[in-house]
């Protein structure tokens, strides 16, 4: 697969960071398997390595900020695994009055792969996060996202709950691909059980 080092791309009226290509899952619909190595957003977002968090940094600011709605840390993998270099680069442009409304999109296991609660860092930083819940139960999850680490469910739905205390909004999602007593299921468990903005997902195949 060949490789390039695309840090930052827009897409709509947002600019979105890639800050790594690790994951814990594996899941069935992922943009990662559509052959293309790269995804509907930008011909290739596979890192030949991961960016250094000054790298990072770098890159947004030879953006002009003030064209974006939001600044979105994303990744072609999950983004909490930069937790620590996120943080460090959303101070930095903080401490330049350069910050814009600032979102991260998530699977939402962070404290899984941290073996601690990472919510508290998202405190004064991010805006918005948005958390795939994917589907309504535990064994649906299971076999449509291929996750690492057992428990990952429970551990993703705890960890939308307690980020509710730490961000001003969390919304978790689904795709339009689910059949609609599923995301009825998904809409009071967000709604209901954890307190987050819904949404339902248009899917887009690349």
């Amino acid at each position: 697969m060949e490789k390039g080092f695309t840090i930052t791309y827009e897409y709509g009226e947002n600019l979105y960071v890639n800050v790594t290509n690790r994951c814990n899952f594996n899941c069935e619909f992922c943009l990662r398997h559509n052959g293309h190595g790269g995804s509907i957003y930008t011909h290739n977002l596979w890192l030949e390595r991961e960016p250094t968090k000054e790298e990072i940094l770098a890159d947004i600011e030879s953006r002009d900020l003030a064209k974006y709605k939001q600044l979105v840390f994303c990744g072609f993998g999950e983004p909490s695994y930069r937790i620590g270099d996120i943080c460090w680069v959303i101070d930095q442009l903080k401490s330049k009055g350069k910050k814009p409304f600032t979102r991260m999109d998530t699977n939402g296991t962070g404290n899984l792969i941290h073996g601690r609660n990472i919510c508290p860092d998202f405190a004064g930083r991010f805006d918005m996060v948005s958390i795939s819940l994917n589907t309504d139960t535990a064994e649906k999850y299971d076999a449509l996202c291929h996750p690492v680490q057992t428990g990952a469910y429970e551990a993703m739905k705890s960890f939308a709950k307690e980020l509710r205390q730490y961000v001003p909004t969390v919304m978790m999602t689904v795709v339009d691909t689910i059949p609609t007593e599923e995301i009825e299921n998904c809409r009071k468990i967000c709604e209901e059980e954890i307190g987050a903005v819904y949404r339902v997902r248009e899917y887009i195949e690349d």
